[in-house]
C-alpha cells in the first residue's frame, strides 16, 4: 500500500469508483424610497435573470460545457465557466468562491464530477447562490472525500484506465496526478461520443492532482440550497448507484440519462434542460 502503483490503485478505484433559500425581507430603511425609482429598481433586481455558472471536473475542461452553454446563450441566459485548477478541494474551492463573488446578481451553481464536491464548498453562506446542480458529481458532506463516496459502491473501471503523473510542488518534492489513457479515453470517460470528438477531448483533458480526491469536504451548501441532479446511468467513472445515493442524500429533484461520465457532451439537451428547471424554480 506504500508503493506509488498501489496508492493510485486503491485510490482511483474508490474515485471512479434542502431547504431553498427563502428571498431576505425588505430591511427598513431611515427613508422612504421614491416611487418612481427605488421601486422599480428594486423589482428589476428581484427578477434579476441568474448567471449560470459551470464548473468542470477532474480529466475535463471548461469546454466541455460548449454545447450546453450554446443552449443556454440561445434562451437568453448568461452563462460563465471557468477553469478549475484541481489542485486541492479546499483550494479549488476558494477559487471558485472568488469567481462567485465577482458575479452580480444571482447565481446558480452547476457542477460536473469532482467539480459538484467544489460547489458544495464554495456555495457555503454565499448568498447569491440560489441553487445547485450536480450532474454526474460528488455530493459530499463535511468530513467526506470523493474517494469515500465512490467506494459505497462498486463498478468503476477507472483505475484501468489511468495512470500517474508527477509534478513539482511549491515548497518542494513532486505530487502525484492522475490522467486517462487516451487510448482509453472515450470507451472510459465519453462512450457514445463521437471518436473525433472524444480523442479531442483526451488531447485536452486535465489531470486531477491525487490529494483534491483525497481532501476531506469542510462545508455541505446543500444541506441548505435547493438542489438538483442528473444521474448518468452509463457512467464508468462514478457508479451509478453512488450517484443516486447522493441525489437522495441531497433530496435533489433527480434526472437519469443513458449517458457516459462526459454526459454533458454526449447529452447537453436534457443537462441543459435540467439546469432550466433549477433555474426557473429557484430564481
Amino acid at each position: 500500500m506504500n508503493s506509488p502503483i498501489s496508492r493510485r490503485t486503491v485510490a482511483v478505484s474508490l474515485l471512479a469508483g434542502a431547504a431553498a433559500l427563502g428571498t431576505p425581507g425588505a430591511a427598513f430603511a431611515t427613508s422612504a424610497p421614491s416611487p418612481a425609482e427605488d421601486l422599480p429598481s428594486r423589482r428589476r433586481h428581484r427578477h434579476q435573470q441568474p448567471t449560470i455558472v459551470l464548473i468542470h471536473g477532474a480529466f475535463a475542461d471548461a469546454s466541455s460545457w460548449s454545447a450546453v452553454v450554446e443552449r443556454l446563450q440561445r434562451q437568453g441566459h448568461h452563462a460563465l465557466a471557468p477553469a478549475l485548477p484541481l489542485r486541492g478541494l479546499a483550494s479549488d474551492a476558494a477559487y471558485i468562491r472568488s469567481v462567485l463573488d465577482g458575479v452580480p446578481g444571482p447565481i446558480v451553481l452547476v457542477g460536473h464530477s469532482y467539480g459538484g464536491a467544489v460547489i458544495s464548498v464554495a456555495a457555503a453562506d454565499a448568498p447569491q447562490v440560489k441553487a445547485l446542480v450536480y450532474i454526474a458529481a460528488f455530493v459530499p458532506d463535511v468530513g467526506e472525500s470523493a474517494l469515500e463516496l465512490t467506494g459505497k459502491y462498486p463498478g468503476s473501471t477507472l483505475a484501468q484506465a489511468t495512470s500517474t503523473q508527477y509534478y513539482p510542488l511549491p515548497g518542494g518534492g513532486e505530487g502525484e496526478e492522475l490522467i486517462i489513457r487516451q487510448e482509453l479515453f472515450r470507451e472510459q470517460f465519453a462512450a457514445g461520443v463521437p471518436a473525433t470528438t472524444a480523442q479531442v477531448m483526451a488531447v485536452g483533458q486535465r489531470p486531477i492532482a491525487l490529494t483534491a480526491l483525497q481532501e476531506k469536504a469542510t462545508a455541505a451548501a446543500w444541506k441548505k440550497l435547493p438542489s438538483w441532479y442528473l444521474v448518468a446511468t452509463e457512467d464508468r467513472n462514478i457508479p451509478p448507484a453512488a450517484e443516486q445515493w447522493m441525489a437522495e442524500r441531497a433530496h435533489a429533484h433527480t434526472a437519469r440519462v443513458r449517458a457516459p461520465h462526459a454526459v454533458a457532451v454526449s447529452d447537453p439537451a436534457p443537462v441543459t434542460e435540467l439546469i432550466l428547471r433549477a433555474t426557473r424554480s429557484a430564481c
